[in-house]
């Protein structure tokens, strides 16, 4: 093995001293206009996309997270081959499929949506150089799953250790 002799190019760096001040701002302005006008569609940003249906978050992706297959095999709670064969057999809705088949339990399923769509959305809405775009209706997402508000998915000021998360204490107080 040889050494180089020359530095690379340094890499391009974003400017840091205004983050706090986005993520203390709130949703993005796009994703809180989506979310006004109740829009149902993909928005796909560098780092993945995030479903939306009536301007709820119902799905989100991004190779920077498992997705919900990975978070259900991973461990046991569901065999990779069953997962397999509901994934072929009905699509996106394979995880229904499997509840309504007694193979997986409702709350199990729920749990690692959620958890999916989370640590998706996390990656989604990261700072990035690269701007959003959104496209009107696109593929049909999971169906039978509760919307989660937009403002519970951006990114923020995390909750102070003890406390619920914003999104589980708003969950709490609907039930």
């Amino acid at each position: 093995m040889s050494a180089v002799g020359t530095t690379p190019p340094p890499l391009p760096l974003r400017d840091r001293a205004g983050a706090p001040a986005r993520a203390a701002a709130g949703p993005s302005p796009m994703l809180s206009r989506l979310a006004a006008e109740r829009a149902t569609g993909v928005l796909v940003r560098e780092r993945g996309a995030l479903h939306l249906v009536e301007g709820g978050v119902v799905h989100a992706e991004s190779p920077a997270a498992p997705g919900l297959d990975v978070l259900l095999t991973a461990h046991g709670t569901l065999d990779s081959a069953a997962w397999r064969e509901a994934a072929d057999r009905a699509g996106a809705d394979a995880g229904r499929l499997l509840v309504a088949g007694g193979r997986l339990p409702a709350g199990a399923l729920e749990l690692c949506r959620l958890a999916a769509l989370f640590d998706a959305a996390y990656f989604v809405l990261a700072p990035s150089s690269a701007p959003g775009r959104f496209r009107y209706g696109g593929p049909r997402p999971p169906a039978g799953f509760r919307p989660v508000p937009v403002a519970d998915v951006e990114p923020g000021d995390p909750a102070p250790p003890g406390a619920a998360a914003p999104h589980l204490a708003r969950s709490a107080r609907r039930h």
